[in-house]
């Protein structure tokens, strides 16, 4: 997987965005790449996440046809194309409260990920407000703003995005309902801290009634979910991640574990044999992990 912005296709006359009611000041956009979360208030936007740089024109569009405010902030919750394509024609238009762009803000790990990766970044599309601490919080709109650092889990620049007031929590892809856990190794991420983060949010998220409501979640990609489906999708990489710790033990190869199809309980709702992320790269990065 890549940093660079560039490093998804998407073409213009593809891009279809829906806008859909979360609870209290939050939205979901969905198309156009990954999933943006806005809250909106008297006080401005705040938009997480810009998807491809092909959408980030129907994504303005979209935010003045329904938001009578300007756009203050923007917040990258990790450094991959189709969650940070966007910032900066997004961050151009709108408005600081101080003046000049709306601010982008992100953990350190993005910024480092963007100034030494192979591509060239525009210097507005670089978040000028970082941090490196465990969080990060600012208040807009009436309610506190919290970006929680997830250390090595998706990547090692990873932020999950809690609306207090609202009670709406921005995954990032550290939750994505359609596919295995994406370990992007080459910019830090690892296994373990990908467990260690869903757990996290399972520590924020309090469902309603019958397990169900109360936090809702939004996933990088796909939709709008809750605690029920959270729980679910950590048991699974715990359940794999424990399976494979037992086939090495056992001493089996990788290749071993491979034709021993210890996910074939979860491959019809999270496998896939084809694309850029595979039922065979998951295993393979889990084993690689475990051996080390």
């Amino acid at each position: 997987m890549s940093v660079g912005l560039g490093s998804y296709e998407l073409q213009a006359q593809d891009v279809e965005l829906e806008l859909l009611h979360v609870q209290g000041q939050v939205y979901m956009v969905a198309g156009g790449g990954g999933n943006t979360t806005i809250m909106a208030g008297d006080e401005g936007v705040v938009v997480v996440d810009t998807k491809l740089e092909q959408a980030s024109d129907e994504l303005i569009a979209l935010l003045d046809e329904h938001f009578d405010v300007p756009i203050r902030w923007i917040i990258n919750t990790h450094v991959h194309g189709d969650h940070i394509g966007g910032n900066a024609r997004v961050s151009q238009a709108g408005e600081f409260l101080t003046g000049g762009p709306a601010a982008i803000y992100s953990h350190i790990g993005v910024m480092v990920s963007l100034v030494t990766a192979e591509i060239s970044v525009e210097p507005d599309a670089l978040p000028g407000n970082t941090y490196s601490l465990p969080s990060m919080e600012f208040y807009a709109n009436g309610e506190a703003v919290q970006l929680i650092h997830q250390p090595a889990a998706h990547t090692d620049g990873d932020s999950i995005v809690f609306f207090r007031g609202s009670n709406v929590l921005v995954a990032g892809d550290i939750f994505t309902l359609n596919n295995y856990p994406i370990i992007d190794v080459n910019n830090g991420g690892t296994v373990s801290g990908y467990l260690d983060a869903l757990n996290n949010m399972l520590a924020i998220a309090i469902p309603n009634r019958i397990q169900q409501g109360g936090t809702y979640i939004i996933p990088g990609h796909g939709r709008i979910t809750d605690e029920y489906e959270l729980v679910n999708y950590r048991d699974m990489l715990t359940i794999i991640y424990e399976r494979i710790e037992d086939a090495i033990d056992r001493g089996l190869s990788l290749d071993e574990v491979k034709a021993a199809r210890l996910t074939r309980d979860y491959d019809p709702v999270y496998g896939s044999d084809t694309g850029f992320w595979t039922t065979e790269q998951f295993i393979e990065v889990i084993y690689n992990e475990l051996s080390e």
